[in-house]
Protein backbone atom coordinates (compact mmCIF):
# COMPACT_ATOMS: atom_id res chain seq x y z
CA UNK A 1 0.00 0.00 0.00
CA UNK A 2 1.50 3.21 -1.19
CA UNK A 3 0.88 6.73 -1.50
CA UNK A 4 1.89 9.25 -4.92
CA UNK A 5 2.61 12.82 -4.59
CA UNK A 6 2.21 14.63 -7.97
CA UNK A 7 2.58 18.22 -7.51
CA UNK A 8 5.17 21.15 -7.99
CA UNK A 9 7.74 20.83 -5.93
CA UNK A 10 6.97 23.39 -2.70
CA UNK A 11 3.39 21.72 -2.32
CA UNK A 12 4.82 18.10 -2.64
CA UNK A 13 7.33 18.75 0.01
CA UNK A 14 5.23 20.38 2.49
CA UNK A 15 2.65 17.57 1.88
CA UNK A 16 5.63 15.32 2.32
CA UNK A 17 6.39 16.13 5.75
CA UNK A 18 3.19 16.18 6.82
CA UNK A 19 2.50 12.65 5.91
CA UNK A 20 6.05 11.42 7.21
CA UNK A 21 4.38 13.10 10.58
CA UNK A 22 1.30 11.73 10.84
CA UNK A 23 1.75 8.40 8.79
CA UNK A 24 5.04 6.90 8.53
CA UNK A 25 4.31 3.79 8.19
CA UNK A 26 2.76 4.45 4.43
CA UNK A 27 5.16 4.62 1.92
CA UNK A 28 5.70 7.55 -0.64
CA UNK A 29 6.46 8.31 -3.98
CA UNK A 30 6.99 11.66 -5.13
CA UNK A 31 6.50 12.01 -8.73
CA UNK A 32 5.26 8.99 -11.74
CA UNK A 33 8.48 7.17 -11.63
CA UNK A 34 8.05 3.82 -9.42
CA UNK A 35 9.30 0.74 -10.22
CA UNK A 36 5.93 -0.82 -8.35
CA UNK A 37 2.85 0.94 -9.96
CA UNK A 38 0.18 -1.68 -8.49
CA UNK A 39 0.87 -0.78 -5.00
CA UNK A 40 -0.38 2.81 -5.11
CA UNK A 41 -3.87 3.36 -4.01
CA UNK A 42 -4.06 6.95 -3.80
CA UNK A 43 -3.03 9.88 -5.16
CA UNK A 44 -2.35 13.39 -4.42
CA UNK A 45 -2.53 15.31 -7.41
CA UNK A 46 -2.11 19.00 -8.33
CA UNK A 47 -2.09 19.87 -12.38
CA UNK A 48 -0.99 16.34 -13.07
CA UNK A 49 -0.64 15.64 -16.83
CA UNK A 50 -3.76 13.40 -18.18
CA UNK A 51 -2.63 10.14 -18.31
CA UNK A 52 -0.30 9.74 -15.71
CA UNK A 53 -2.80 8.15 -13.51
CA UNK A 54 -3.68 5.51 -16.17
CA UNK A 55 -1.03 2.92 -14.70
CA UNK A 56 -1.85 2.41 -11.27
CA UNK A 57 -4.70 -0.11 -11.74
CA UNK A 58 -5.12 -0.42 -8.34
CA UNK A 59 -5.79 3.95 -7.80
CA UNK A 60 -8.86 4.03 -4.94
CA UNK A 61 -8.81 7.24 -4.46
CA UNK A 62 -7.60 10.98 -6.19
CA UNK A 63 -7.41 13.83 -3.67
CA UNK A 64 -6.92 17.47 -5.33
CA UNK A 65 -4.78 19.41 -3.25
CA UNK A 66 -6.33 22.07 -3.26
CA UNK A 67 -10.12 23.66 -3.39
CA UNK A 68 -10.53 23.56 -6.48
CA UNK A 69 -10.91 20.25 -8.92
CA UNK A 70 -10.55 21.26 -12.49
CA UNK A 71 -7.11 20.71 -13.34
CA UNK A 72 -7.89 16.61 -12.16
CA UNK A 73 -11.02 16.67 -14.27
CA UNK A 74 -9.13 17.83 -17.46
CA UNK A 75 -8.13 14.55 -17.11
CA UNK A 76 -11.03 12.14 -19.15
CA UNK A 77 -8.95 9.00 -18.98
CA UNK A 78 -9.54 8.60 -15.11
CA UNK A 79 -12.03 5.72 -14.51
CA UNK A 80 -15.63 6.70 -13.36
CA UNK A 81 -14.90 4.19 -10.13
CA UNK A 82 -12.46 5.96 -8.76
CA UNK A 83 -13.80 8.30 -6.20
CA UNK A 84 -11.97 12.45 -6.51
CA UNK A 85 -12.12 14.64 -2.92
CA UNK A 86 -10.90 17.72 -2.63
CA UNK A 87 -9.94 19.64 0.45
CA UNK A 88 -12.61 21.80 2.33
CA UNK A 89 -10.60 23.47 5.01
CA UNK A 90 -12.07 25.58 7.52
CA UNK A 91 -8.47 27.40 7.96
CA UNK A 92 -8.53 27.60 4.26
CA UNK A 93 -11.84 29.84 4.12
CA UNK A 94 -10.58 32.01 7.26
CA UNK A 95 -7.43 32.60 4.27
CA UNK A 96 -9.43 33.37 1.41
CA UNK A 97 -12.32 35.32 3.24
CA UNK A 98 -9.38 37.52 5.13
CA UNK A 99 -8.03 38.13 1.66
CA UNK A 100 -11.16 39.31 0.35
CA UNK A 101 -11.63 41.30 3.32
CA UNK A 102 -8.44 43.12 2.61
CA UNK A 103 -8.97 43.64 -1.47
CA UNK A 104 -12.36 45.29 -0.24
CA UNK A 105 -11.59 47.47 2.75
CA UNK A 106 -8.67 48.68 0.43
CA UNK A 107 -11.12 50.00 -1.92
CA UNK A 108 -13.77 51.10 0.78
CA UNK A 109 -11.32 53.58 2.15
CA UNK A 110 -9.41 54.89 -1.07
CA UNK A 111 -6.27 53.22 0.02
CA UNK A 112 -4.53 53.48 -3.54
CA UNK A 113 -5.79 56.68 -3.88
CA UNK A 114 -3.97 57.45 -0.37
CA UNK A 115 -0.48 55.51 -1.47
CA UNK A 116 -0.34 57.88 -4.89
CA UNK A 117 -0.93 60.77 -2.80
CA UNK A 118 2.43 59.88 -0.32
CA UNK A 119 4.33 58.67 -3.51
CA UNK A 120 3.46 62.13 -4.06
CA UNK A 121 4.03 63.79 -0.94
CA UNK A 122 0.66 65.25 -0.56
CA UNK A 123 -1.48 65.38 2.33
CA UNK A 124 -4.91 64.34 0.81
CA UNK A 125 -7.05 64.21 3.65
CA UNK A 126 -10.35 65.78 2.10
CA UNK A 127 -10.33 64.38 -0.77
CA UNK A 128 -11.32 60.82 -0.74
CA UNK A 129 -14.89 60.16 0.63
CA UNK A 130 -15.81 56.59 2.12
CA UNK A 131 -17.54 54.48 -0.47
CA UNK A 132 -20.68 53.17 -0.05
CA UNK A 133 -20.26 49.69 -1.25
CA UNK A 134 -23.38 47.66 -2.71
CA UNK A 135 -21.37 44.06 -2.71
CA UNK A 136 -22.39 40.93 -4.69
CA UNK A 137 -20.88 37.51 -4.04
CA UNK A 138 -20.86 35.54 -7.02
CA UNK A 139 -20.80 31.59 -6.19
CA UNK A 140 -21.65 31.39 -2.34
CA UNK A 141 -20.11 27.53 -1.81
CA UNK A 142 -18.18 27.10 1.31
CA UNK A 143 -15.85 29.42 0.59
CA UNK A 144 -17.74 32.26 -0.57
CA UNK A 145 -20.86 31.88 1.67
CA UNK A 146 -17.96 32.66 4.58
CA UNK A 147 -16.44 35.79 2.55
CA UNK A 148 -20.12 37.03 2.33
CA UNK A 149 -21.50 36.17 5.61
CA UNK A 150 -17.92 37.93 7.10
CA UNK A 151 -18.74 40.77 4.73
CA UNK A 152 -22.77 41.23 6.58
CA UNK A 153 -21.33 40.86 10.03
CA UNK A 154 -19.16 44.00 9.15
CA UNK A 155 -22.02 46.19 8.24
CA UNK A 156 -22.11 45.99 4.28
CA UNK A 157 -24.67 45.53 2.13
CA UNK A 158 -24.10 42.23 0.67
CA UNK A 159 -25.82 40.17 -1.33
CA UNK A 160 -25.34 36.89 -2.73
CA UNK A 161 -25.82 34.61 -6.17
CA UNK A 162 -25.69 31.22 -6.70
CA UNK A 163 -26.66 27.95 -9.00
CA UNK A 164 -28.93 26.63 -5.90
CA UNK A 165 -31.07 28.18 -3.45
CA UNK A 166 -29.33 29.50 -0.15
CA UNK A 167 -30.29 30.03 3.10
CA UNK A 168 -28.41 33.70 3.67
CA UNK A 169 -29.27 36.24 6.14
CA UNK A 170 -28.69 38.62 3.08
CA UNK A 171 -30.54 38.77 -0.38
CA UNK A 172 -29.63 36.01 -2.46
CA UNK A 173 -30.37 35.27 -5.94
CA UNK A 174 -30.32 32.43 -8.38
CA UNK A 175 -31.15 30.45 -11.32
CA UNK A 176 -32.34 33.41 -14.14
CA UNK A 177 -31.87 36.06 -11.43
CA UNK A 178 -28.41 37.03 -12.68
CA UNK A 179 -29.33 40.26 -14.67
CA UNK A 180 -31.52 41.54 -11.13
CA UNK A 181 -28.14 40.39 -8.83
CA UNK A 182 -25.65 42.50 -10.94
CA UNK A 183 -27.81 45.15 -11.44
CA UNK A 184 -27.86 46.10 -7.28
CA UNK A 185 -24.05 46.20 -6.96
CA UNK A 186 -20.83 48.07 -7.24
CA UNK A 187 -18.29 45.47 -5.88
CA UNK A 188 -18.30 42.24 -7.84
CA UNK A 189 -16.57 38.87 -6.04
CA UNK A 190 -16.34 36.00 -8.08
CA UNK A 191 -15.78 32.96 -5.95
CA UNK A 192 -17.27 30.53 -8.54
CA UNK A 193 -15.43 27.11 -9.16
CA UNK A 194 -14.27 26.68 -12.95
CA UNK A 195 -16.75 24.63 -14.92
CA UNK A 196 -17.38 24.48 -18.64
CA UNK A 197 -20.70 26.54 -17.88
CA UNK A 198 -18.10 29.28 -15.72
CA UNK A 199 -15.60 29.31 -18.72
CA UNK A 200 -15.08 33.12 -19.47
CA UNK A 201 -17.88 34.01 -17.29
CA UNK A 202 -16.28 37.40 -16.68
CA UNK A 203 -16.99 38.76 -20.50
CA UNK A 204 -17.93 42.09 -21.74
CA UNK A 205 -21.68 40.88 -22.06
CA UNK A 206 -21.57 40.37 -18.04
CA UNK A 207 -19.83 43.33 -17.38
CA UNK A 208 -22.48 45.84 -19.56
CA UNK A 209 -25.30 44.38 -17.20
CA UNK A 210 -24.06 46.02 -14.46
CA UNK A 211 -25.49 49.24 -14.06
CA UNK A 212 -23.23 51.04 -11.65
CA UNK A 213 -19.39 51.23 -12.11
CA UNK A 214 -18.40 48.25 -10.21
CA UNK A 215 -14.73 47.27 -8.73
CA UNK A 216 -13.99 43.73 -9.90
CA UNK A 217 -12.52 40.90 -7.32
CA UNK A 218 -11.76 37.43 -8.49
CA UNK A 219 -10.23 34.98 -6.80
CA UNK A 220 -11.56 32.48 -8.13
CA UNK A 221 -9.96 30.91 -11.39
CA UNK A 222 -7.97 32.62 -14.31
CA UNK A 223 -10.40 30.53 -16.99
CA UNK A 224 -13.29 32.19 -15.42
CA UNK A 225 -12.26 35.69 -16.80
CA UNK A 226 -11.45 37.36 -20.15
CA UNK A 227 -8.56 39.64 -19.70
CA UNK A 228 -9.32 41.90 -23.22
CA UNK A 229 -13.06 42.20 -21.78
CA UNK A 230 -12.04 43.69 -18.43
CA UNK A 231 -9.42 45.84 -19.51
CA UNK A 232 -12.25 47.40 -22.30
CA UNK A 233 -14.43 47.45 -19.70
CA UNK A 234 -12.29 49.59 -17.33
CA UNK A 235 -11.71 51.86 -20.70
CA UNK A 236 -15.19 52.41 -20.77
CA UNK A 237 -15.47 52.83 -16.99
CA UNK A 238 -17.80 50.25 -16.94
CA UNK A 239 -15.32 48.72 -14.07
CA UNK A 240 -13.79 51.08 -11.63
CA UNK A 241 -10.78 49.11 -10.77
CA UNK A 242 -10.16 45.46 -9.93
CA UNK A 243 -8.15 42.96 -7.88
CA UNK A 244 -7.29 39.63 -9.53
CA UNK A 245 -5.16 37.16 -8.19
CA UNK A 246 -5.82 35.05 -10.29
CA UNK A 247 -5.10 35.03 -14.19
CA UNK A 248 -5.60 33.05 -18.16
CA UNK A 249 -2.16 32.44 -18.12
CA UNK A 250 -0.02 32.37 -14.44
CA UNK A 251 2.07 33.41 -13.97
CA UNK A 252 1.01 36.44 -15.65
CA UNK A 253 3.07 37.76 -18.65
CA UNK A 254 5.11 40.59 -17.84
CA UNK A 255 3.89 41.60 -21.64
CA UNK A 256 0.08 41.90 -20.12
CA UNK A 257 -1.09 44.83 -20.37
CA UNK A 258 -3.02 44.64 -16.91
CA UNK A 259 0.41 45.68 -15.16
CA UNK A 260 0.32 49.11 -16.54
CA UNK A 261 -3.30 50.14 -15.04
CA UNK A 262 -3.20 51.70 -11.63
CA UNK A 263 -6.82 50.99 -10.82
CA UNK A 264 -5.92 47.12 -11.09
CA UNK A 265 -4.16 45.16 -8.20
CA UNK A 266 -2.58 41.85 -8.93
CA UNK A 267 -1.54 38.78 -6.63
CA UNK A 268 0.22 35.87 -8.04
CA UNK A 269 -2.58 33.47 -6.61
CA UNK A 270 -2.46 33.03 -3.26
CA UNK A 271 -5.97 34.21 -1.86
CA UNK A 272 -6.59 31.00 -0.28
CA UNK A 273 -3.65 28.51 1.03
CA UNK A 274 -3.85 24.82 1.76
CA UNK A 275 -2.71 23.77 5.03
CA UNK A 276 -0.77 20.45 4.39
CA UNK A 277 -2.03 19.25 8.43
CA UNK A 278 -5.51 19.32 7.63
CA UNK A 279 -5.31 17.98 4.23
CA UNK A 280 -3.29 14.89 5.22
CA UNK A 281 -5.83 14.45 7.57
CA UNK A 282 -8.61 14.35 4.99
CA UNK A 283 -6.71 12.27 2.82
CA UNK A 284 -6.33 9.67 5.05
CA UNK A 285 -9.77 9.83 6.90
CA UNK A 286 -11.08 9.34 2.78
CA UNK A 287 -9.01 6.46 2.48
CA UNK A 288 -10.14 5.36 5.35
CA UNK A 289 -13.48 5.18 4.52
CA UNK A 290 -13.29 4.30 1.30
CA UNK A 291 -11.84 0.57 2.53
CA UNK A 292 -15.22 0.48 4.77
CA UNK A 293 -17.36 1.40 1.86
CA UNK A 294 -19.25 4.09 3.76
CA UNK A 295 -19.66 7.73 1.73
CA UNK A 296 -16.91 10.47 0.94
CA UNK A 297 -17.35 14.03 2.56
CA UNK A 298 -16.47 16.49 -0.27
CA UNK A 299 -16.43 13.69 -3.06
CA UNK A 300 -16.41 15.64 -6.39
CA UNK A 301 -19.77 15.53 -8.21
CA UNK A 302 -17.88 15.37 -12.09
CA UNK A 303 -20.82 16.82 -13.87
CA UNK A 304 -20.90 19.77 -11.57
CA UNK A 305 -17.41 19.23 -11.69
CA UNK A 306 -16.73 20.52 -8.09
Amino acid sequence: MSFIIIAPPVPTQKWKEELELIAPEIPLVIGTDTDNPDDIICAMVWKQKPGVLNRFKNLKLIFSMGAGVDHVLLDDSIPEHIPICRVVDPQMAFSMSNFVLMAVLNHHRSLYNYRKAQEKKHWAQFEFEERNLKIGVLGTGFLGMNVAKKLHALGFQVMGYSTSNKETPFPSYTGVEMDTFLSQINVLICLVPYTPKTEALLNYDLFKKLTQPTYLINVSRGSVQVERDILKALDEGILNGAFLDVFEQEPLSAESPLWQYSSVQITPHIASLTYPKESVRQVLECLNLVKKGLPLPNKVDRKKMY
